[in-house]
């Protein structure tokens, strides 16, 4: 029977009153003078003969089925247990979907779980319906998808309350294990997939017909990859590409043909033999986590989880919330995705390119800058975290923020003195002495804005110090002949030492 109540906002501006109807979904359904009305519990108190409220009792989950289908049964999983749940599987889902439910202690369900497997496009689809809370995807949000989600009440899905990174993946170029080739470039991946290289003896290979599997330029990876190798050329996908749905059938139908080649997320690829990219500078760059973090890998796409803002009961945001903690990191890298922890890498590594800086060093005007970047070469470790800037600026960008709080965490974890060095690095445009000049000043920049945001924030009890040098063009990581190696240039690495 329907039952009189009052519900007033939080801040006090509206009392309505009526007829309540049911508690759904998070919404009193209430009957009034003026028609039926759906408010959000969250926004109101209740007044009257009110019920007692219970947490949701439904959660849907929709997008990509490279992250549903791996990684989100690991986060529930992982969520339910950090809250004395229990996440119990329902057998009979249909294909593409799967049921979960969580117990408490006492048995009593919770919340039922829907995760719907399809595409990026699908997540921001179903976001525009108050029956989603939380959408999945490889790829970030479109102004115009983000626009219908507001429309629909959804809120802001690129505020970041709404849009959450949880992992980087890498677009792996696949192949046969037995498949020779170990490295192709940008513009090879052009012409095998628009249709103009056909052979395998053509990138010096076997004699063999390429088999070319894809995925279509609407997905999340599809659209990474695309635009990646066709950036230059315009060119499009041919027809003769095989097209599949999902990155684990793309990675079994490689290892059954060996002259296929194809394209997927690290977290599917890992039987299949993965190729390094050659660019057009000769700088090759195989698809690990250090080069994934480090933004130097040139196809690689972010995990999104997206949420409405209207609809979030304590479960749906409990689980959100969780996603973002250190506590899932683990569950990320067992999933097979990179996660945003911060990586130290050592100086092997560093004295490697501390090599290269010296055979690529001719200019006698770059010398001794050269002779002071490889004694620090040889003397620090680098870690994954790397700001960028756009052309000829020194602002950091907004993204720069959340990398630092990543390093923050880092330092914090350590328990000896540390030195962070900002080194600065610029594209090749312009004259020797003023790319020095300009990457000095983004490392100190850099520098400044970590040291002002770090405050309250570094725990580390035995101390960090801060410093700046600027190395200009030296040292590049991609080619200085596209805007996007330009812009992979234009960067501030943060190196370590103990002190």
């Amino acid at each position: 029977m329907a039952k009189q109540v009052t519900l007033n906002s939080i801040e006090g501006s509206l009392s309505v009153q009526g007829d309540l109807i049911a508690v759904e979904d998070g919404f009193y359904k209430i009957d009034t003078s003026i028609g039926m009305l759906s408010i959000s519990v969250k926004d109101v108190t209740c007044e009257g003969d009110c019920p007692t409220l219970v947490k949701n009792d439904s959660l849907q989950i929709a997008g990509s089925s490279a992250i549903g289908s791996r990684l989100m049964p690991l986060l529930l999983e992982g969520y339910s247990k950090s809250v004395g749940l229990k996440l119990n599987s329902i057998p009979g889902a249909p294909i593409g979907m799967i049921f979960n439910e969580l117990v408490d202690a006492d048995g009593k369900v919770l919340t039922n779980v829907r995760t719907n497997l399809g595409n990026s496009n699908e997540a921001f689809k179903a976001l525009t319906s108050a029956d989603t809370q939380i959408g999945m995807s490889t790829r970030r949000v479109l102004p115009a998808e983000a626009r219908r989600v507001a429309k629909s009440g959804g809120g802001n899905l690129i505020d970041a309350a709404q849009e959450h990174v949880i992992a980087v993946d890498p677009v792996v170029i696949m192949v046969h294990p037995s498949n020779p080739v170990q490295a192709v470039s940008l513009e090879d991946l052009d012409g095998i997939y628009s249709g103009r290289i056909t052979n395998w003896s053509e990138l010096g290979g076997r004699n063999e017909a390429i088999i070319v599997y894809g995925r279509d330029k609407e997905t999340g990876i599809g659209g990474v990859f695309q635009r990646a190798i066709f950036a230059k050329s315009r060119n499009k996908q041919a027809d003769s590409v095989i097209v599949l749905d999902t990155d684990d059938q793309l990675a079994r139908s490689v290892m059954t043909q060996p002259s296929a080649i194809g394209i997927a997320g690290a977290a599917f690829a890992s039987s299949t033999k993965p190729l390094d990219i050659i660019d057009q500078c000769g700088i090759t760059v195989s698809p690990d986590s250090f080069t994934t973090k480090a933004e130097e890998y040139p196809i690689q796409r972010r995990v999104y989880l997206y949420n409405r803002s209207d609809n979030m009961g304590e479960i749906a945001q409990g689980l959100i919330d969780f996603t973002m903690s250190e506590e899932a990191d683990d569950l990320v890298q067992r999933a097979g995705f990179y996660g945003l922890a911060v990586e130290q890498d050592t100086r092997p590594y560093q004295g490697g390119r501390a090599f290269d800086v010296i055979k690529a060093t001719q200019n006698p005007e770059e010398l001794p800058l050269m002779r002071e970047l490889v004694v620090d070469l040889l003397t620090y470790d680098r870690l994954t975290t790397t700001i960028r800037f756009g052309s000829g600026s020194a602002s950091l960008e907004a993204k720069a923020y959340a990398d630092l709080d990543e390093l923050f965490d880092y330092l914090n974890g350590l328990d000896y003195p540390v030195e962070l060095l900002f080194a600065g690095f610029s594209d090749a445009d312009g004259s020797f002495v003023a790319n020095q000049g300009l990457s000095f000043n983004r490392a100190q920049q850099a520098m400044q804005s970590a040291q002002a945001y770090s405050q309250g924030k570094i725990t580390n009890r035995n101390g960090v110090t801060f410093a700046a040098k600027g190395y200009g063009e030296l040292a590049p990581v991609a080619c200085n002949a596209t805007l996007e190696g330009k812009r992979t240039n234009r960067r501030v690495e943060i190196w370590i030492r103990r002190q």
